[in-house]
């Protein structure tokens, strides 16, 4: 039971005894910094039932907690707030409760509670996986990761978008420019060898126009008589027809970015529970459109296009299926979800990790969504996020000016190499753990920094700033770790005993104080979808551990039991870094 909990049925137990009031809410918040206390309890509300000043109130309820409720030592009221101080046993039995619970701040999810589906990643099969991809990746797995953590079962899946003219263009410069070439033959990953073709399919189809421009066509009228754009659109028809060796091509090529982006994807430390072809989902959804129209949800134009009316909701009229009776994305995407649901009948939500572009899309989709009564819509939430800078600028695939996930990776490996070699205690390393650690460090700092920003915001990504060893970065956390596991290393005595009764020093209530947050935390991330929450967390975790280090002696401590203590501490901190890096992806090295 957090403070809160325990403190709020006392409180109101006061109020009644004392004023013959009965409240059913009790304000708390976090004691300010120049204040004695561990958490305080906001007066002032309580003012509109009780007729008193909100000193004389507070003093009343003080007096009242410490006479009655064991946990509470002494309180001071300034203002109208009740500073409330907790008794050193409390924090020593909450500590001693969980210091050998190796999943403290974990919930076992409970077999009968629906299931939630995550999805992330969901890349074309035209180009590999680059920065921006990362970052949702990274959110993605964190998050699901996260909602495991706080008591769901997760299925972790993607969309592959593995049809469209986008797809073509790739597959027709490759017939054209070619040569045959494998990814065996070049000894490049599949998924970078089919991106160049939709690099060079671009820079043919800019010469194309150019050239008809040159003749006196308009620009318009070029984009649309290019001949590789046409013979593009015409292999789209025969992908759509199952012509047979558009269809080989198709999949021998949709195969080579397979292979490049599972190695992409075990480089990053993320995974997948299921896939979804966009291949095998287009088609769904039509006969949803049909039951739409039957139950006037939707309804049809005079040239057989159908829409549904989302004025009244502030939105617009959106199309879900064409005049030609070919289905829209919209469309695609409400079977898609509803097929999901068919195949894993447990899942009752949905969290889709797609950027914040798309944002009017999906308030459309979970609409049309609910309107069709399916009541686990009520569920469905888009993890909106926005886009990755480089201080060079915006990236473009058809231009190959993407920073790709793999080169980003090593990148960063490289970096946290350099640093880590400038900083020098490296010696006694074999070339096998140097390397392990440069990229734990490298992919640790990539993580965090990406992780560490809500969502929501942009992020300007700078390598060399996210690899820093000290601030709120991953190798700082990282370092803290690697500083714990040495003290446990030297610990030459038996730290197992249970911790009898000390008086604890400010520096280890406080520490304390923030594991007890821990589980909250986890809680809060998860509802608000936000690994961000987690992140800061465990920074502020690091820099109370810090502080705590700098002000009392550990191993140097003469009081056995207190030394005892302090390793424990020191212990369960490092425990819950790595519990807590772990939702977000991020390994923890035991030696820097």
């Amino acid at each position: 039971m957090t403070l809160s909990q325990i403190l709020t049925p006392s409180i109101e137990k006061a109020v009644l005894a004392l004023f013959d009031i009965a409240i059913d809410k009790v304000e708390f918040q976090t004691t300010r910094k120049e204040f004695e206390g561990d958490i305080t309890m906001v007066i002032f509300p309580l003012l509109k039932v009780v007729k008193s000043n909100p000193v004389e109130l507070g003093n009343k309820i003080g007096n009242y907690l410490v006479e009655n409720v064991a946990e509470v030592a002494r309180f001071n009221v300034v203002s109208g707030f009740l500073n409330i101080v907790i008794s050193d046993e409390y924090y020593l039995n909450f500590f001693n409760e969980i210091k050998e619970d190796a999943k403290f701040g974990f919930v076992t999810p409970n077999p009968e509670d629906k299931a939630v589906m995550v999805e992330y990643s969901s890349p074309n099969t035209n180009k590999p996986l680059h920065l921006g991809h990362v970052r949702n990746n990274l959110l993605g797995y964190s998050v699901a990761e996260i909602i495991k953590a706080s008591g769901k079962k997760v299925y972790k899946t993607q969309i592959i978008n593995d049809r469209g003219i986008h797809i073509c263009k790739s597959m027709l410069a490759w017939q054209k420019f070619g040569n045959g070439e494998t990814p065996e033959s070049t000894g490049q990953k599949g998924d970078k060898l089919v991106g160049n073709y939709y690099v060079a399919f671009d820079k043919e189809y800019k010469k194309e126009i150019a050239q008809l421009m040159s003749e006196g066509k308009t620009e318009d009228e070029a984009k649309k008589q290019s001949p590789i754009i046409l013979e593009a659109q015409e292999m789209l028809l025969k992908w759509e027809a199952g012509d047979e060796d558009v269809i080989a091509l198709w999949k021998k090529m949709n195969q080579w970015v397979y292979d490049g982006f599972a190695i992409t994807y075990k480089n990053l430390g993320v995974d997948f529970d299921c896939f979804y072809y966009e291949s095998n989902t287009y088609l769904l959804g039509k006969d949803v459109v049909n039951i739409g129209l039957e139950k006037g949800i939707f309804e049809k134009d005079p040239d057989g296009s159908v829409w549904i009316d989302l004025t009244d909701e502030g939105l617009d009229r959106k199309i879900v299926l064409r005049s030609d009776g070919t289905a829209v994305y919209m469309t695609q995407d409400i079977g898609t979800a509803i097929q999901r649901v068919k195949d894993y009948p447990d899942v009752g939500g949905m969290v889709y990790t797609v950027g914040n572009e798309q944002d009017y899309h999906f308030k459309v989709l979970f609409l049309i969504l609910k309107k069709l009564g399916f009541d686990w819509s009520k569920n469905l939430f888009h993890l909106s996020y926005g886009m990755v800078d480089l201080p060079s600028g915006k990236m473009k695939s058809r231009e190959g000016t993407v920073v790709d996930a793999d080169d980003l990776m090593h990148e960063m490996t490289t970096t946290a190499q350099k640093i880590a070699e400038d900083l020098g205690k490296l010696e006694s390393y074999s070339a096998e753990e140097k390397a392990n650690l440069y990229n734990t460090i490298g992919l640790g700092a990539l993580k965090y920094y990406i992780l560490k920003v809500d969502p929501k915001k942009r992020i300007l990504f700078n390598p060399e700033e996210s690899v820093d060893f000290a601030g709120n970065t991953g190798p700082f956390i990282q370092y803290t770790y690697a500083r714990i596991q040495s003290i446990i290393r030297k610990a030459n005595f038996d730290f197992s005993n249970k911790t009898e009764a000390i008086t604890l020093h400010e520096k280890e209530k406080e520490l304390l104080k923030q594991l007890e947050l821990f589980p909250e935390v986890i809680q809060n991330a998860a509802q608000n979808h936000s690994p961000a929450l987690l992140a800061n967390y465990t920074y502020d975790l690091v820099r109370e551990y810090n502080s705590f280090y700098q002000a009392v002696p550990i191993l140097g401590e003469e009081d056995l039991n207190k030394k005892i203590f302090r390793v424990q501490l020191s212990k369960k901190v490092a425990d819950t870094i790595a519990a807590s890096f772990s939702l977000l992806g991020i390994n923890v090295p035991v030696r820097m």
